[in-house]
């Protein structure tokens, strides 16, 4: 197996064992969610890749209930946080109390942990609270620690944030940042079920069955897991069709294609690039190959560059947005 020629022993037993494992998880999150089988897929994507999620979606389609799911069968600390436009960075983070010691009563400063520490973090409608706070949430995305009082505090791994946007209210919100969204493996598009699944739905929500699920993995398994897909081998020609995806994104890139230069104002840097390989040797590896293939770049293109292409006005006329630009991009590439 000469792709597997950097791994120990231990991680390519992992990596044989992995798709088995990824059906367990997704049988038992189904065991609750009734369709969404390609959201699930990608949420498990960017867990395993240690990246975050931007889920758009109307509200009551199950996002905290399909995370609350995903946190109980990989036996990890799920939080939630509403962000409202009076949340405050150390509402999410934790704050400082002041406590005083009965015995000789000096007073001393305590962190009181804040929702931050957990393993998975469901920040809702992260576009309802003010740049400060959304700062504070995405700064620990990123060191995945924080700082209080000087001192650092790492949070636990896994550290997983899915942060929902509602997309019809735009009223009062405050759009994240390009460079803020960069910070977000995939963003995710989460639709209406079908006729089908909505009757399924239905049934299975007004009655008082419950179901039983099982645990598949827990906190420490997982960062193994993480740690193996790191080692992955990948062929130079799919590093090469990655990298060149994201390149014609780029309205000043020497190869961009008249559309690109007419539509684009700003394409996806380096970390798309980056993000599209991680993407693809996990997703490789989820259904049992050991190595990535220009197919597994292609399906993870759409998530990974939806947020990272921004449209100008001559796309918003002729009604091209940034998902019609990457589709366009990937059939010329083929």
């Amino acid at each position: 197996m000469s792709t597997n020629a950097q791994i120990s022993e231990k991680d390519v037993e992992l990596l044989e064992n992995f798709s088995a494992v990824y059906k367990e998880i997704v049988g038992e999150i189904q065991k609750v969610i009734i369709g969404q089988d390609e959201i699930i897929e990608q949420l498990l994507i960017s867990l395993f890749s240690r990246g975050h999620c931007l889920l758009v979606g109307v509200p009551g389609l199950a996002k905290t209930l399909l995370i609350n799911t995903l946190a109980e069968v990989l036996d990890l600390k799920f939080n939630r946080i509403q962000f409202t436009p009076d949340l405050m960075p150390s509402d999410i983070t934790g704050t400082e109390i002041i406590e005083e010691d009965r015995t000789s009563g000096k007073k001393a400063f305590r962190f009181i942990k804040g929702p931050i520490f957990a393993n998975i973090l469901l920040a809702d409608e992260i576009n309802r609270t003010p740049p400060k706070t959304q700062a504070a949430l995405l700064e620990a995305m990123q060191e995945h620690k924080v700082t209080a009082g000087g001192e650092d505090m790492k949070l636990d791994e896994p550290f997983f944030v899915l942060a929902t946007q509602n997309p019809i209210e735009q009223e009062g919100t405050y759009p994240l940042p390009e460079a803020q969204l960069d910070r977000f493996m995939f963003n995710l598009w989460i639709d209406y079920p079908s006729f089908e699944e909505e009757v399924q739905i239905v049934k299975a929500t007004t009655g008082g069955y419950k179901p039983e699920l099982h645990k598949v993995l827990d906190a420490n398994a997982i960062v193994a897991h993480q740690q193996m897909l790191r080692q992955i081998v990948v062929a130079d020609n799919v590093v090469e069709y990655a990298v060149r995806l994201v390149n014609l994104t780029r309205p000043d890139a020497p190869q961009a294609s008249e559309n690109v230069k007419k539509w684009i104002n700003w394409g996806a840097g380096p970390r798309a690039s980056q993000y599209l390989i991680l993407g693809a040797k996990t997703r490789a590896a989820l259904h049992g190959r050991f190595t990535p293939s220009e197919e597994d770049v292609r399906i993870c293109a759409v998530p990974v560059l939806r947020h990272r292409v921004v449209t100008n006005f001559n796309a918003e006329a002729e009604g091209i947005s940034s998902l019609g630009v990457i589709q366009r991009l990937i059939e010329e590439m083929g």
